[in-house]
């Protein structure tokens, strides 16, 4: 194996990791990240991804991460974002979308 092969080894298996990941976390809660249910806050799905990323960031910056993988929820959340871009333009033709 190179060294190149091992680097795209390694880099397959962190997104097979986060992918595994974002889908049972999709699953878990409803796709409410993508299609949240609006029940106190009226904001659109980027912008509440957003929001949770700067909730995620001030509590790294402020040493209050405990219990969690700030690096994977980050990977997560910025991902989302890219996957709500498509999810939008892939509903936008199906009836009470």
């Amino acid at each position: 194996m190179t060294k190149n092969q091992a680097a795209r080894n390694a880099i397959s298996s962190v997104c097979d990791e986060v992918k595994v990941f974002l889908l049972h976390k999709n699953d878990a809660y409803g796709n409410s990240a993508l299609d949240p249910v609006r029940i106190f806050s009226k904001l659109d799905a980027d912008e509440q991804l957003a929001i949770r990323l700067d909730d995620k960031l001030s509590r790294l910056m402020r040493g209050q991460a405990a219990g969690e993988d700030v690096e994977l929820d980050l990977l997560g959340y910025m991902i989302l974002r890219q996957a709500y871009k498509k999810y939008v333009e892939a509903i936008k033709d199906i009836p009470n979308s």
